[in-house]
């Protein structure tokens, strides 16, 4: 089992910057890859960013360039640095966990981020 912390979210005017935290807990020891999902209004859940244990990341097209995830090995933490946020960046933030061998994937309660026009 892991459980899954997040926090940061907000309201923040366009071109403005945020950043997200989620700290995990539990089974930390087989957490192989973690990272953010997000959710607009009326649109479907995408990937934003994620990050290995090996450290490779990946990002949403939409958000490369603005965004940067990383994380704090020793704080079981990893952190979405968001940077010209854009109306459209406003959504619910997921943070995801996928732990080995089962992959089994887990998930945040979510936090709001809100960016003003």
């Amino acid at each position: 089992q892991v459980q899954l912390v997040e926090s940061g979210g907000g309201l923040v005017q366009a071109g403005g910057s945020l950043t997200l935290s989620c700290a995990a807990s539990g089974s930390i020891f087989s957490i192989n890859a973690m990272g953010w999902y997000r959710r607009a209004p009326g649109k479907e859940r995408e990937l934003v960013a994620s990050i290995r244990r090996i450290g490779a990341t990946n990002y949403a097209d939409s958000v490369k360039g603005r965004f940067s995830i990383s994380r704090a090995n020793a704080k079981n933490t990893i952190y979405l640095q968001m940077n010209d946020l854009k109306s459209e960046d406003t959504a619910v933030y997921y943070c995801h966990a996928v732990i080995t061998p089962s992959y089994t994937v887990y998930w945040g309660q979510g936090t709001q981020v809100t960016v003003s026009s």
